[in-house]
């Protein structure tokens, strides 16, 4: 098995992205319009969408509330041009930036509210408890954080991946960087990992299949 590096696996893929995760991804019809319930009817908020690819879930939250202002932080330059393409009376809104959200600063109480769809699933415990640690300084007081993603349903099923994951990067001689291979996490430990840097209240607002829905409140 070979591995894709991340910038690449996204780029390579713009044009069939959405057609391929609406069509092929069990619940994507439902969760991108759940996820975007969750956002309040408010004038201007600002929101930290991390890795928001072709902005399939700004879509949804730019129907319920049109007026949200929007910085988004993705690898991949082509899917940050689908979404000036398809928002393009939108731009005074969006805030597009080239970069992988582990390296770019968030800033300080800034976003009310901060989300993640189906982007997290790829990293290990130690790479997000400090991306966790990042959005959870970057949101106002009474802020919060959604994390909409494909989650493991058993630790023996985490486990495995992680597993494969390091079995796979040994054999290609892999010792560093972001690839494209699922290693999802259980709820449980997502839950664990959220409350360890601060989070008050982690609470699961909705499932379909492996895709849940988390609401994290500062």
């Amino acid at each position: 098995m070979n591995l894709e590096k991340m910038n690449s696996f996204f780029n390579t893929r713009v044009n069939e992205y959405e057609e391929h995760m609406m069509n092929y991804v069990d619940g994507a019809d439902k969760y991108y319009v759940e996820t975007a319930k969750l956002i309040p009817k408010v004038n201007g908020i600002n929101i930290l969408d991390l890795g928001c690819g072709t902005g399939l879930e700004l879509d949804e939250i730019f129907k319920r509330n049109p007026t949200v202002k929007v910085k988004g932080v993705d690898l991949s330059q082509n899917m940050l041009e689908k979404i000036k393409e398809k928002h393009s009376d939108k731009l005074e809104q969006l805030d597009l930036i080239i970069d992988s959200y582990f390296n770019y600063d968030m800033g300080d109480a800034i976003f009310d509210v901060a989300l993640s769809v189906q982007t997290l699933h790829h990293f290990t415990h130690e790479e997000k408890i400090g991306l966790y640690k990042k959005i959870f300084k970057s949101l106002k007081q009474e802020g919060f954080y959604i994390e909409t993603d494909y989650m493991a349903p058993t630790q023996e099923y985490e486990d495995y991946y992680f597993s494969e994951n390091k079995r796979i990067r040994k054999e290609l001689g892999i010792t560093e960087g972001f690839y494209h291979y699922d290693t999802p996490c259980t709820v449980k430990n997502q839950t664990q990992m959220l409350h360890k840097v601060g989070f008050k209240t982690v609470e699961k607002i909705w499932q379909y299949e492996n895709t849940v829905i988390l609401l994290a409140k500062k």
